[in-house]
């Protein structure tokens, strides 16, 4: 079925960047579309930008749009989510998700990280 672990979150003041990191296994990662989802404490999951299979097309939210790139590396089996200009609003869990083979709106049938990773803002 596959796993996926991420890394690279941690405590950053206003306006600073985080690049996290994805490692997927167990399965052909240059097939799926990828994304990342993030849930902040006592809030439902959001849906943070999808990647498609070879990293030519990418979608954001609007929150995060401009300040967040995501990408990938096929030779890897890594998903990035670089993170600049970063909010205390941008405060959450975050994970990576396998989507499937095309885009994707209904986040419930994605494929999720089992661990997240923690991303706080705060001065």
């Amino acid at each position: 079925q596959g796993q996926l672990v991420e890394s690279g979150g941690g405590v950053v003041q206003p306006g600073g960047s985080l690049r996290l990191s994805c490692v997927a296994s167990g399965f052909t990662f240059n097939i799926y579309y990828m994304g990342w989802v993030r849930q902040a404490p006592g809030k439902g999951p959001e849906w943070v930008s999808t990647i498609n299979f070879d990293g030519s097309s990418t979608r954001y939210a609007d929150s995060v749009k401009g300040r967040f790139t995501i990408s990938r590396d096929n030779t890897k089996d890594t998903l990035f989510l670089q993170m600049n200009s970063l909010k205390p609003e941008d405060t959450a869990m975050y994970y990576c998700a396998r989507v499937g083979p095309r885009w994707s709106d209904d986040l419930s049938d994605w494929d999720y990280g089992a661990q997240g990773t923690q991303v706080t803002v705060s001065s």
